[in-house]
C-alpha cells in the first residue's frame, strides 16, 4: 500500500461575548428566541441603513489576537465579501481581506503527550450570517424558512497555516484554541449551540513535498464531530488516490448521523467573492497604548498555566491538563491550595470525586454549591483520619446537592468514625471467620482476596473505619493464624 501524507488547516469561528452586534444595537441572546424578533435594518441590510462598528468587539478580537501571539496590524480594513445566498439579507457579509486584525501567530498544544505547534495565518472580525430552517412551527411541509436573528453576530476568525497532520493534532489544537477563548472572556466556546465553529480543509498527498487537492468540509459541531469527519475524508480521499482517481477540490458537508461527508458545492476561491473595501466604514487605526492596555487584561493562558502546575505542584502532564482546562477549574484548585497546601490529595479528589459529581450533575465548577473552602475542610477530615474516605465521598455528594458543610451533614446523619482498635479486631475476625474460602486463597498467595475481606469489613462497618487500620488488623489476625 502507497504512503499518503495528510494535511490539515482549520478555520474557525468564535462568537464574541458582546450584549449587541457587530453593527448594530439588536441583542446577541438569540438562542431560543422566535425566528426574526432580534433584527433591525442594519442587521437586514435595508436601504438607507448604515452600519456602526461595536468597539468592544473589536477590543475582544484584538484580545484575542494577542493571546495566539499574532502581529498586530497598525491599520485594519472592513472589506464586502459578496455571495449570494438566502441567509445573507444584503448579498454580501462585511468581513476584512488583505488587512486583518492579527497575523503571523503561534498556538502550541499538546497531542497524545507530545507539545506541537500550530502557525496562525490570520485572525479577522467579521458579521454572522443569518440561519435557514427546514423544520419547525409554522413551517410547512418540504419548505424552508429563513432566520435572521443570527444576523449580524460579531465574530473572530481564526485560520491556521496547513500545519496539522493528523485529526488527533487538529481535535486537540481546537480543544486548547477553545480553552484560550475562554480563559480571554472572547467567547463561551460552546460548540453545540454554534459559539464555535470549525470548517476544515483536508488533502492527501502521496508526496511531502506537494499538497494534494484542498477538501473544504464544513457542518462540525462538537470535538468529536471534528475527528470522525476528517478520519473519514482523510480514507475517502486516500482511497481515490489509490484507485488512481482524481481528488475534486470542492465544499463537502459533515452527516454526523451517517457518518460520511457529504458533497455540498465546488470549493470557492477569494476572486469569486469579489471583495473591496466596505465604503461605509472608514479604516480602524490600532494606536500603541490601546495594545499595551488590551495586553495587561490577558490572564494567564492555558499551556502557561499547566506548565507552572506541573513545575510548582508536581503534577502529571495529564493531570495538569485536566485542571487547566477550564479556568475555573483551575482558580477553584489554587484556592484550595490556599487553604490547604496538599496539591497531590487536592488534585486526586478534584479529578476524581469533584469531576464525577459535576458530570453527574451536568454543571460546571462555577455553578457549584461547594466552594473551595467547604472542599478542603471535607479533605482535611480524611488526612487527620476524622473520617473515612467512603464517607466523605457520600457528604460531598449531599454538599453537591444541598450546599450544607461537612459537620452539619454529619450531624445530622449521626456519623462516626470507628477508632477503637479492639472494637475493629473483633469485626475483622468476624470478617475472616465468614469468610474461609478467601482467607484460604489469601494464604495461597492471592493478593485480590485480602482487599475482598478489607471490603467486607468496611461494610460491616458501614464505612465508618480506617481501611489502612482495617488492612494491618486483617493482616495481624491472618498471620497468626497460619
Amino acid at each position: 500500500m502507497a504512503e499518503f501524507y495528510v494535511t490539515i488547516g482549520l478555520e474557525v469561528h468564535c462568537q464574541l461575548l458582546t450584549k449587541s452586534k457587530m453593527f448594530c444595537r439588536c441583542g446577541t441572546d438569540y438562542i431560543g428566541k422566535a425566528p426574526n424578533t432580534l433584527v433591525c435594518p442594519v442587521c437586514m441590510g435595508l436601504p438607507g441603513s448604515l452600519p456602526v462598528l461595536n468597539t468592544r468587539a473589536l477590543e475582544l478580537a484584538i484580545k484575542t489576537a494577542l493571546a495566539l501571539r499574532c502581529e498586530i496590524l497598525s491599520q485594519v480594513v472592513f472589506h464586502r465579501k459578496n455571495y449570494f445566498y438566502p441567509d445573507l439579507p444584503k448579498g454580501y457579509q462585511i468581513s476584512q481581506y488583505n488587512f486583518p486584525i492579527g497575523i503571523n501567530g503561534e498556538v502550541k498544544f499538546f497531542s497524545q503527550g507530545v507539545q506541537k505547534s500550530v502557525r496562525i495565518k490570520r485572525v479577522h472580525v467579521e458579521e454572522d450570517a443569518g440561519k435557514l430552517v427546514h423544520e419547525g412551527p409554522g413551517l410547512p411541509p418540504n419548505s424552508s424558512g429563513v432566520d435572521f436573528n443570527r444576523c449580524g453576530i460579531p465574530l473572530v476568525e481564526i485560520v491556521t497555516e496547513p500545519d496539522l497532520h493528523s485529526p488527533e493534532e487538529a481535535r486537540d489544537y481546537l480543544v486548547m484554541l477553545r480553552s484560550m477563548v475562554r480563559y480571554i472572556g472572547a467567547s463561551d466556546g460552546n460548540m453545540e449551540e454554534g459559539s464555535l465553529r470549525c470548517d476544515a480543509n483536508i488533502s492527501v498527498s502521496p508526496s511531502l513535498q506537494e499538497l494534494g487537492t484542498k477538501v473544504e468540509v464544513k457542518n462540525m459541531n462538537s470535538f468529536r464531530s471534528v475527528f470522525r469527519a476528517l478520519c473519514y475524508e482523510i480514507e475517502r480521499q486516500r482511497t481515490i488516490l489509490e484507485k488512481g482517481g482524481t481528488v475534486i477540490q470542492e465544499t463537502r458537508h459533515w452527516d454526523e448521523r451517517e457518518g460520511v461527508t457529504v458533497a455540498a458545492r465546488g470549493k470557492e476561491e477569494a476572486e469569486d467573492y469579489r471583495y473591496f473595501p466596505d465604503p461605509d466604514l472608514l479604516p480602524i487605526s490600532i494606536e500603541k497604548e490601546q495594545l499595551q492596555e488590551i495586553e495587561k487584561t490577558l490572564p494567564e493562558l492555558p499551556l502557561e498555566r499547566k506548565e507552572r502546575f506541573m513545575m510548582e505542584y508536581e503534577l502529571t502532564e495529564g493531570e495538569a491538563g485536566v485542571l487547566t482546562q477550564e479556568k475555573d477549574t483551575a482558580d477553584f484548585f489554587e484556592a484550595c491550595l490556599k487553604e490547604f497546601h496538599k496539591p497531590r490529595l487536592i488534585c486526586n479528589w478534584m479529578l476524581t470525586e469533584v469531576l464525577k459529581n459535576l458530570n453527574e450533575l451536568n454543571i460546571a465548577i462555577s455553578e457549584s454549591k461547594v466552594t473551595p473552602e467547604a472542599l478542603v475542610e471535607l479533605i482535611r477530615m480524611v488526612d487527620k483520619k476524622e473520617i473515612s474516605g467512603t464517607i466523605a465521598k457520600g457528604i460531598l455528594e449531599e454538599m453537591f446537592a444541598t450546599g450544607g458543610r461537612v459537620r452539619e451533614i454529619i450531624a445530622r446523619k449521626g456519623i462516626s468514625f470507628i477508632t477503637s482498635e479492639r472494637e475493629l479486631e473483633k469485626i475483622a475476625r468476624e470478617a475472616i471467620e465468614k469468610n474461609p474460602q478467601s482467607v484460604a486463597d489469601y494464604l495461597s498467595g492471592k493478593e485480590k482476596a485480602l482487599h475482598f475481606l478489607i471490603g467486607q469489613v468496611m461494610k460491616m462497618t458501614r464505612g465508618q473505619a480506617d481501611p489502612e487500620m482495617v488492612k494491618n488488623l486483617l493482616l495481624k489476625e491472618l498471620s497468626s493464624g497460619e
